[in-house]
């Protein structure tokens, strides 16, 4: 899905214990399989009842109460392609597509997982350590 211009970016810290009244029947499994605190979230579209959240490749309609924007943009987004740009020595550099997005408050950085050769690596990289392709 094409993403709207500006793309608005947030936090949706929603945990079990709020209740699932802040997301959609339709989207509630899935949601709570993904653990959204901490992880970045572009806002897509917005109606009254609900917003519409993007997360990698999945959507989630949800309540725009607990939708946190954020001022500060990260570097890369969702299907970013981007290389490692300072490898171990001797090793060659991870190249694939963020996958992942986590937000770090008391920072206010965006960390980075990667998919590489359809396998997320384990490491999680900071901006400053990534090259966009």
């Amino acid at each position: 899905m094409p993403r709207p211009k500006p793309v608005t970016y947030g936090l949706y810290s929603w945990t079990p214990d709020y209740g699932f009244r802040y997301i959609h029947p339709a989207n509630r499994r899935s949601f709570e399989w993904l653990e959204p605190v901490g992880k970045l979230f572009e806002k897509i579209d917005e109606t009254d009842d609900w917003i519409l959240l993007r997360y990698d490749e999945q959507q989630f309609k949800v309540s725009g109460e607990l939708f946190k924007e954020l001022y500060d943009k990260p570097t890369f987004s969702f299907g970013d392609l981007v290389e490692e740009n300072n490898p171990a020595p001797g090793q060659p550099a991870h190249q694939g597509l963020v996958s992942d997005v986590y937000w770090d408050e008391p920072s206010a950085t965006a960390r980075y997982q990667i998919v590489e050769r359809k396998r997320k690596l384990p490491r999680i990289f900071e901006a400053h350590e990534l090259v966009k392709l």
